[in-house]
């Protein structure tokens, strides 16, 4: 019973972590995974720095997307780094800013 609380309480307390790295909030707006290039600029401004990562094969393998990530920070010490696969958005990472 004691291993089972346990388990409960380390699942509530990992989850929020889980969820803040499906989205962002600039300001009062927030800005999700599969968003398109042009609504995080609307949302969130001009990055502090935009770095061209490389190329990655679509699924169907016939199409070359680019990949980019934007820096957005620090925000109380913390980085907002966002990759851009094509022109969505496909992960959201908090990094701490040394």
């Amino acid at each position: 019973m004691r291993t089972l609380s346990r388990m409960l309480l380390l699942t509530l307390l990992i989850t929020p972590l889980m969820a803040q790295a499906d989205t962002l909030r600039c300001g009062s707006q927030l800005v999700s995974l599969d968003d398109r290039r042009f609504e995080v600029l609307q949302k969130c401004g001009e990055p502090a720095f935009r770095d061209l990562v490389g190329y990655s094969l679509g699924p169907n393998e016939r199409r070359e997307y680019q990949i980019e990530e934007w820096v957005y920070g620090p925000d109380n010490g913390m980085l907002s780094i966002l990759t851009f696969e094509g022109t969505r958005l496909r992960a959201i990472e908090r990094r701490r800013s040394r």
